[in-house]
């Protein structure tokens, strides 16, 4: 078993998303560890609801990690940079990144256990390694840590906003603005709860995604996408938001669609973060996948604007 415990420096209204946000570790499993009666909020056994005062040392005990439930898989993938604390991926678009509704094989995770000699045990038996996600039908670069102190130092950097991942996505319409930020609470949509929503403020969790318009067309923006927060399917539904939904996009998308496509038209083409041992800025780049270079080709030769 091993403890891990943070000082709160401001007052937060549950000791899950306070606990999540600082260790990395999914809200899921820090409600399971209140469960156990293994969350603590000054020093005493604390339920996941409750509210944590500034001050207030918050600390959990981790039962050491069970054995893997995924199987390796040897399944092609394309590791863009590894070393002996944490590999950089190009995931494929189709790819689920772990296990879940009865999903166990040909996810990334599956892969990794094949391909990397370690993953951090952090997230546990289903996501080993995973710090963040990418949706399956969206393509490009995700970090994954090889030991928990990597999985720590990464997660930490999301939250501070210290690690930047971008997003190209080609948008139905033609966006007005050059550039603009959006800032609203995203949570499970009331009407279906398989996806997320814009929803009150007050409600759902704070969401903050920069924009900027990279290519102009007769009906669609090739448009950049820096996220400042990473919520579930923060950029397809933030997109939506704007009027401008992602092309091919089953889900948040047009239901008639142009182009014949497997999901949705975004890809994270940039990742940087400070190296967790080194603390030497890392950058990568991954190209845009064939399918989505077509459509551009396609677009740039028959209706570009600018």
């Amino acid at each position: 078993m091993k403890v891990l415990e943070f000082c709160a420096e401001e007052a937060s209204p549950r000791a899950d998303v306070f606990f999540s946000e600082k260790s990395g570790l999914t809200r899921s499993a820090v409600k399971k560890l209140a469960e156990e009666g293994r969350l603590f909020v000054g020093g005493a056994a604390a339920k996941a609801s409750q509210g944590v005062k500034a001050g207030d040392t918050v600390r959990a005990e981790i039962p050491d990690p069970q054995p893997i439930d995924a199987r390796p898989e040897d399944i092609p993938l394309d590791i863009v940079y590894e070393d002996a604390h944490l590999a950089v991926v190009n995931k494929p678009q189709g790819m689920t990144v772990h296990a879940g509704n009865g999903n166990r094989e040909g996810t990334l995770v599956n892969a990794l256990l094949f391909r990397l000699d370690s993953l951090s045990g952090i997230n546990g038996k289903i996501r080993p390694g995973i710090v963040h996600r990418i949706d399956k039908d969206t393509s490009g670069l995700l970090v994954v840590a090889k030991n928990d102190g990597a999985h720590l130092s990464l997660s930490e950097q999301i939250k501070e906003k210290s690690c930047k991942r971008e997003y190209l996505a080609l948008l139905e319409g033609v966006l007005k603005e050059d550039t603009g930020r959006i800032v609203t609470q995203i949570g499970r949509d009331k009407k279906d709860r398989l996806k997320m929503a814009v929803l009150p403020a007050g409600e759902g969790r704070r969401a903050e995604t920069e924009f900027f318009a990279e290519e102009r067309f007769a009906k669609n923006t090739l448009a950049r996408f820096s996220l400042k927060t990473g919520r579930t399917h923060q950029i397809r539904v933030h997109a939506k938001y704007l009027g401008h939904p992602v092309v091919g996009d089953p889900v948040y998308g047009f239901k008639n669609q142009r182009f014949s496509l497997n999901g949705q038209l975004l890809h994270a083409f940039r990742l940087e973060f400070f190296h967790p041992v080194t603390g030497e800025r890392m950058s990568f780049t991954a190209p845009l996948p064939d399918y989505f270079e077509r459509v551009l080709r396609l677009l740039r030769n028959t209706e570009r604007k600018n």
